[in-house]
């Protein structure tokens, strides 16, 4: 692994400090609130940690307060439900004692059944694609130290980002190919949890584009509010996997992006909904 990758590894491991409660830590990096993909992958490590049955198949969550990297996150999990096909938990992140983030993840044992799903687009493979480096190298002046960052996702953007409103209004989609930088441990939860981090990285993008609003714009303030996964069918996080994202619907300060995850070969392996809220600089 790089060491970026391996420093999300460990981020996702956390400490058990008793009976359905852990804890988890930030990276030390200059942002002023936790990464919401980071929050998101922690609480379903530690839901997942707490189930014997089936794997991951949806998360619903929504994100309450900013939270504080300097300070440490305590997940509580709640034992739902323990059936014999599903389980389900729900877990409370919380800072100090207050919660800053809610999930519901629900757990299924694997079945014979029925089996279609939507087309992949037809995208450029990631191979030949422009690094992240290499893609955000005209930006490079605004974006500081956040551009030479080491990265645990390498992302090859097959649109062009959203930095820079000269580039004019465009259709509301965006669609990114990512994959862990390295290789992972054989642990479904693990690339589950490295999904749901990665998720929440560009979802919002689609929701700028036809505004003509750029990530490094003065005074914009973009965040989560609620992030639901469905998740399909296996995969490996440590393999391309294109991210086809768009917005359906946009209004006052809320905005809405899906997103669907295929794998290189091709397959549906997961489906995202967020909602943001997307405020625009005071004029």
């Amino acid at each position: 692994m790089s060491q970026a990758l391996d420093d999300l590894v460990a981020l996702l491991d956390l400490e058990k400090l008793g009976n359905d409660v852990f804890v988890g830590v930030s990276p030390d990096e200059n942002r002023k609130r936790v990464f919401g993909g980071q929050v998101a992958g922690q609480a379903l490590i530690a839901a997942g940690r707490t189930v014997e049955l089936g794997k991951v198949h949806s998360l619903h969550a929504y994100f309450l307060r900013p939270g504080d990297p300097k300070v440490p996150i305590t997940f509580e999990v709640d034992r739902i439900r323990d059936g014999r096909s599903f389980t389900t938990r729900r877990v409370v992140a919380k800072q100090n004692q207050i919660p800053i983030f809610n999930l519901s993840a629900s757990f299924h044992v694997d079945e014979e059944g029925v089996s279609h799903q939507s087309p992949m687009p037809d995208v450029p493979p990631a191979e030949g694609l422009p690094t992240f480096m290499e893609r955000m190298a005209p930006w490079a002046h605004s974006m500081g130290d956040w551009y030479e960052k080491p990265r645990a996702i390498d992302m090859r953007y097959v649109d062009p980002p959203n930095m820079a409103k000269e580039m004019g209004a465009r259709e509301p989609k965006s669609r990114v190919w990512m994959k862990a930088d390295g290789k992972l441990p054989d642990d479904p939860l693990l690339h589950s949890a490295v999904i749901a981090y990665a998720s929440d990285m560009t979802i919002l993008d689609s929701t700028m584009l036809p505004h003509r609003i750029g990530w490094n714009q003065p005074g914009l303030m973009v965040a989560s509010l609620d992030h639901a996964m469905w998740f399909h069918r296996t995969f490996r996080a440590d393999e391309w996997f294109l991210y086809s994202q768009g917005s359906p619907s946009a209004h006052g300060a809320l905005a809405m992006a899906r997103g669907q995850i295929f794998t290189h070969d091709r397959r549906l392996v997961v489906s995202v909904v967020q909602e943001g809220l997307l405020r625009l600089p005071k004029a």
